[in-house]
């Protein structure tokens, strides 16, 4: 496992080049260690390297992985979530990255726990992504204010994939774009967030300004 801790160490690196870079030394970036399809062992190794923010996709997968980690977690559900798996969903989680309908908002509501909230937007257009469009994001940041239980951290979005990590800037800059326009609007608190960035194009997202990185197989393999 000392390979994830050298693997770890080129990204932190990596991604203090691109703050400065970016000219915004002082953000805080989260890196939020993908976990899919890796043993609870990984998640505990990572922990001991420093991460101790884990992503997972599937509920169904990381409620007995988790139950196997020795390490304190912080769990973050990056992938789709589906209304009847709310209540098991939040067993676990307390940060939900792809919060993308008015109808999920309302579940994770009605469930009344304190719970950190990404929106997610598909700002790429593509038919394959889920996320709501940016002139839809309007109405369902109005829908997640509403919910006292529900802290809206910010934005979260996938950029399409490319073995060009630059295909992928238009994308980032869009969601930090759309992020502010809706600060402007005063719906909700300010929102800080920005959940963007895999393994491939993290870089590029840090210079547009993510504060939460989702990286697995960067770190894993």
């Amino acid at each position: 496992m000392h390979e994830i801790a050298r693997r770890l160490a080129a990204i932190r690196a990596a991604i203090d080049d691109a703050l400065q870079r970016a000219g915004d030394r002082d953000r805080a970036v989260t890196i939020v260690g993908v976990t899919k399809n890796a043993p609870a062992a990984v998640v505990d190794a990572l922990a001991e390297a420093g991460v101790t923010d884990v992503g997972e996709n599937r509920v169904q997968e990381a409620l007995p992985k988790a139950a196997a980690v020795r390490a304190a977690v912080r769990w973050h559900l990056i992938g789709h979530l589906q209304r009847n798996k709310v209540n098991r969903a939040l067993t676990l989680f307390r940060t939900i990255h792809s919060v993308d309908s008015a109808r999920l908002v309302q579940a994770l509501a009605e469930a009344e726990r304190p719970l950190e909230i990404f929106l997610q937007c598909n700002v790429s257009g593509e038919s394959s992504k889920s996320g709501v469009r940016p002139d839809e994001a309007g109405a369902l940041l109005r829908e997640a204010a509403g919910c006292p239980t529900l802290k809206i951290v910010g934005l979260m979005t996938m950029a399409p994939y490319s073995e060009n990590p630059e295909d992928a800037r238009p994308c980032f800059r869009m969601l930090r774009e759309l992020r502010d326009e809706l600060n402007r609007l005063g719906i909700a608190p300010p929102m800080t967030g920005l959940s963007m960035g895999m393994s491939g194009d993290f870089e590029v997202a840090v210079e547009e300004g993510a504060t939460h990185l989702r990286i697995g197989s960067a770190i894993l393999t």
